[in-house]
């Protein structure tokens, strides 16, 4: 160790020495490790790695590390870089071409994200002509209000980091207790609750290969398990039109006993198909009616298969508290997993009007299919040698187990054959990304599920702590060479694409929170650098790590619901950016802001209620400016309905009953899609006009 110093040593006085003594090494080399950008604190010095000089070229190549070239290049700072490098050249490398190339040789002008180019955008990174036209996987369409400039049809998967995974003969969390929280469950606080809502608000179709749900009862229903008492399937068949199963019918069946590595639950069962009519009356259906335990809200999840022939339109309702729900489900991707309806409330045992509806009605010539229904998150039911299952809900649980549940073939989950669940985890989040798009327009080849993600993200905090009180900040990361050497995705398309990607969600994130909580959010490096969550996906990807759970300057941030929702609305807005771009899309719109001065008042004559509201500007974005308005109605013990389109008016006046409670919510709308709601407020009017007046203050926030 001792030699090892004394030669490091050497090395840089060897090194200072030779700086000194070169007048062109020197300059530069002064130049660099000076360098300041406001907001920019990487964790290492910027330093020059080398500088040549061709004389017969007149050329000077300087190499900087990546410290320097991890900033956030632009237009303007490259050209200022280069002016001021140049005028302090020596004679007579002042009148030479300069440039300037990172580790990996790429100039810094080439560094610079397209959509903040002001000419020579590099074509190779945009998807150009590539583009998905058919219809979307699911669409909810029961919305009162439709989305054109925002995100629609847009298929994206998205994941929080970690989670709960097994090691060593026991669970645990793959990252530390830090702050009241550990990075396991603290991600998904920005991620299921507040980015999840924007984007499909936004009209994206999202998928993640971790639970989403946090509801910890599980009722499952499939056509080959009608005696396990969690509920009904029921099938109601015309004349030309029978449910049946094809001889080669493989499908889900509800597993009789715990998981483990040789459980195949979607290679298991079964399924179901009809044909597919146009009409729209006497039609052949399935139905799944839950025995639910509790009362409460459930995510509802459909399978199915995809054959050759099956339609792009099944017909899904959901029953529901609060009315019923239609969705239209592409039958021919994404067979052979979980889908991801919606989250609804539902009242405790078994009735008719809390159920899922699948008809065989369509506008297409094929067949329907129908397999298992899942209602609820659950718990973790993965058995792993002899410490039993995690005994947590299955959305604190890694992706691992999510998958296998989620019919990922076992090739692509168990990747360490039961050794090694970690590296399981980390590769199965991309795995499963590439076998349900496989097959796409985003993704040729063979093999796949054929639905069109185009994107992909992990979000992160990040592990580190500064000693002077100030904010450690966010880093980003690509990869945009793969584990084979190429520089580009199964389309074509440059890996560059995912640099511009991480650079913008970085750039976005520090200026959105600097500016709204007043404070210098810091910047550290964008990182290209070889991780198995941006290496291995076949469409763009990026790690954005948000922020440090080891840091107390971040933390007191990271725990407000105000931090979280700005945080994930920059995150929102940047994939906006970013998809449309890549597609050629200039004119789209973010999703307004919730509306603010809620309130309710009765009408003179006490018969109905006034509701009034205001918009709320958004400082930092000119398109959320809201055009319409979505009243959502409970009354009673039901749950709110699908909202009633109200147009860009600011009150609205409706009829009550004495003796019900009304409870009400209003949302704005623009062509970007539905802002979060507001607050609920609620309304009773006693049939006893003698009786007292009470104010009702947060029963929404007591009830929850």
């Amino acid at each position: 160790m001792r030699h090892a110093i004394v030669i490091t040593i050497l090395s840089l006085l060897a090194g200072t020495a030779q700086a000194q003594n070169d007048p062109l090494r020197s300059t530069v080399h002064n130049y660099i490790r000076n360098y300041q950008l406001a907001g920019y604190q990487p964790r290492d010095a910027m330093l020059l790695d080398s500088v040549r000089a061709d004389d017969q070229q007149h050329e000077v190549r300087i190499y900087a590390n990546e410290p320097f070239c991890s900033q956030p290049f632009t237009p303007e700072s490259v050209k200022r870089i280069y002016a001021e490098i140049q005028r302090r050249l020596p004679a007579p490398y002042n009148t030479y071409h300069l440039a300037i190339f990172n580790k990996k040789g790429m100039l810094i002008e080439d560094l610079i994200p397209n959509i903040y180019r002001t000419s020579g955008q590099d074509k190779s990174r945009v998807w150009g002509k590539t583009d998905y036209a058919g219809l979307p996987w699911v669409e909810n369409t029961s919305k009162p209000y439709k989305v054109t400039a925002g995100l629609q049809r847009r298929h994206l998967f998205i994941w929080p980091s970690h989670g709960r995974y097994y090691k060593n003969g026991g669970w645990q969390w793959q990252r530390p207790y830090l702050f009241c929280t550990t990075e396991d469950l603290f991600t998904q606080s920005f991620v299921y609750p507040f980015l999840f809502p924007m984007l499909e608000n936004a009209g994206a179709i999202v998928d993640c290969p971790r639970e989403r749900d946090y509801q910890t009862h599980e009722v499952v229903i499939d056509n080959d398990t009608q005696a396990n008492g969690q509920g009904i399937y029921a099938e109601v068949t015309q004349q030309d039109a029978t449910w049946t199963s094809s001889a080669d019918s493989t499908g889900f069946a509800a597993p009789r006993y715990l998981l483990n590595d040789d459980s195949r639950p979607f290679a298991s069962g079964t399924y179901r198909m009809a044909p597919a009519v146009s009409r729209r009356a006497k039609l052949a259906t399935a139905s799944w009616t839950p025995n639910i335990p509790e009362s409460g809200r459930y995510a509802v999840y459909v399978s199915y298969a995809s054959r050759p022939n099956s339609v792009p339109d099944a017909h899904y309702t959901v029953l529901h508290k609060g009315g019923r729900t239609t969705f239209v489900v592409n039958q021919q991707m994404g067979g052979g997993t979980w889908l991801y309806l919606g989250t609804f409330e539902f009242d405790k045992g078994s009735n008719m009007e809390g159920r899922v509806v699948l008809s065989n009605q369509s506008d297409f010539r094929g067949i329907v299919t129908a397999d298992g229904v899942r209602f609820g998150g659950g718990v973790g039911q993965t058995e792993r040698g002899t410490a039993g299952t995690s005994g947590l809900p299955r959305y604190l649980e890694a992706a691992r187990y999510y998958a296998q549940w989620a019919g990922i073939p076992d090739t692509l989950v168990n990747t360490e054959n039961g050794a090694n669940d970690y590296n399981d985890d980390l590769r199965v989040r991309s795995n499963m990304l590439n076998y349900l798009s496989r097959g796409s327009v985003f993704n040729p080849g063979r093999d796949g599920q054929h639905v069109p993600f185009e994107l992909a993200l992990a979000l992160h905090s990040d592990a580190g702590a500064r000693t002077d009180g100030s904010i450690y900040g966010a880093l980003s990361i690509s990869t945009t060479q793969d584990g084979n050497g190429s520089m580009s995705y199964p389309t074509g398309l440059s890996r560059q694409a995912s640099s511009d990607f991480a650079q913008m969600l970085l750039t976005g994130l520090t200026d959105d929170l600097s500016r709204s909580f007043c404070t210098n959010w810091t910047r550290r490096e964008h990182w290209d650098r070889n991780y198995a969550e941006t290496r291995m996906p076949d469409v763009p990807s990026a790690i954005l790590e948000m922020m440090s759970h080891q840091n107390f300057a971040d933390m007191k941030f990271g725990h407000d619901p105000l931090f979280k929702f700005t945080l994930a609305r920059s995150v929102y807005k940047s994939i906006l950016r970013f998809v449309n771009f890549e597609h050629g899309i200039k004119d789209y719109a973010v999703q307004p802001l919730p509306p603010h001065a809620f309130a309710a008042t009765f009408t003179a004559d006490g018969k109905s209620v006034r509701l009034t509201w205001q918009a709320t500007r958004d400082t930092l974005e000119t398109t959320a400016t809201p055009n319409g308005f979505v009243l959502y109605t409970r009354v009673g013990d039901e749950d709110f309905d699908n909202g009633l389109a109200l147009g860009n008016v600011n009150e609205y006046t409706l009829p009550i009953s004495p003796g019900r409670m009304y409870a009400f919510k209003i949302a704005a709308t623009n062509a970007g899609g539905q802002s979060f709601p507001s607050e609920v407020l609620t309304i009773y009017k006693s049939t006893n006009e003698q009786a007292p007046q009470v104010l009702l203050v947060d029963v929404e926030a007591e009830t929850k």
